[in-house]
């Protein structure tokens, strides 16, 4: 009798036991594979962390494209550098011109600065405009400029005209290849202000130009 009490009681246990080990599996299974995840696909995530042209807070719609984006972005970004330096520059002249001429040559370079000073926020905010993202600091323009600064303590009134002359011809042959660049994404907005302010380094040239072949070193 005692026998079969030991038996039954043996037997209850150890089918409790199997019940709640298999309860704990049930429980364990569902912790480590939750059904509304169950059949998802590995890469649902993946598009998340895909590189953008600018931060998701400074994405701006547009019609252009992902590559139009990019490249008219880097073309305008470049200009926009060297807007900077040849302003700069402009201006660094203007401050330190000296001669018999010195008052219509600064009053020349102040007029041509402030036309670059003008096309600067244009530049950049075409850029954002388009969903691209612009230039940040001083050492991000550094990056990208290629207009070459002067440092020097000295220079004379005709090596500043023509140095600015040739700087402003450099400057329409880098709007020229951001212009095909936009043509080529059919940017026409980029494209028509370029227009513009092509024109307008034209005129900058055509005065240096004027002002400067008459002029001795010394500035008379």
């Amino acid at each position: 009798m005692f026998h079969n009490i030991s038996y039954a009681n043996r037997r209850g246990w150890q089918g409790r036991a199997r019940d709640e080990y298999l309860a704990l599996l049930n429980v364990s299974f569902s912790i480590a594979i939750p059904p509304q995840l169950r059949g998802s696909p590995v890469s649902s995530k993946v598009r998340d962390l895909e590189p953008r042209t600018a931060p998701a807070r400074l994405d701006t719609p547009t019609d252009l494209s992902s590559d139009a984006v990019r490249e008219v972005s880097a073309a305008l970004n470049a200009l926009l550098a060297d807007t900077f330096a040849l302003y700069l520059k402009t201006k660094n002249f203007h401050w330190h011109m000296s001669g018999p001429h010195f008052r219509d040559y600064h009053l020349l370079l102040d007029d041509q600065a402030g036309q670059l000073e003008n096309s600067i926020d244009i530049l950049a905010e075409r850029v954002r405009r388009i969903g691209g993202t612009t230039i940040r600091s001083i050492g991000h323009i550094a990056k990208l400029q290629r207009i070459k600064d002067n440092d020097k303590a000295y220079v004379p009134a005709i090596d500043m005209l023509l140095e600015l002359m040739n700087d402003n011809k450099a400057h329409i042959r880098h709007m020229r290849a951001a212009h095909e660049v936009a043509d080529k994404h059919e940017d026409v907005a980029t494209a028509s202000f370029l227009e513009v302010f092509i024109d307008e380094a034209e005129k900058r040239c055509w005065f240096l130009f004027e002002a400067s072949r008459q002029a001795e070193r010394s500035g008379h």
